[in-house]
């Protein structure tokens, strides 16, 4: 999304995406804005075996709780993101942590370390990760 655009991802309450209208926003934040209908169709609709009105009754969904916008230009339509990828995932992972972890990072990090073989890498960086956001505090 350029500064041209408008982000209301700030002004609205967000709401968590059924998968499928979360893979056609995924496109869309993929590509350089404005993203045509044919675009959405040659990356995503047809892979999925969608038909136009599929993926037209989608993008009308996200029109209406807010994540694009439309402008007609002649036979085409162009969609603009509304939200931004950073703010959508930001609001997911949060949920998530709340829902699944009773709102504790801590939580999250060992069900996960728990559960998953880690590199001395993935500790190495784990660990500069949590001293910078030490020093931050």
């Amino acid at each position: 999304m350029n500064n041209n655009e408008k982000d209301i991802s700030r002004e609205i309450e967000l709401s968590r995406l059924p998968d499928t209208e979360f893979e056609v926003m995924s496109v869309i934040w993929r590509n350089d804005p404005p993203v045509t209908t044919s675009i959405l169709m040659d990356q995503l609709g047809n892979i999925k075996g969608w038909k136009l009105q599929t993926l037209t009754t989608l993008l009308n969904r996200l029109i209406d709780r807010r994540f694009l916008r439309s402008e007609k230009l002649g036979k085409e339509r162009n969609y603009y993101p509304t939200v931004h990828e950073e703010d959508y995932i930001h609001f997911e992972t949060t949920h998530f942590v709340k829902r699944y972890h009773n709102n504790s990072i801590c939580n999250l990090v060992s069900t996960f370390c728990d559960n998953t073989k880690l590199e001395k890498q993935d500790i190495a960086e784990l660990s500069a990760w949590l001293k910078s956001m030490e020093d931050k505090i």
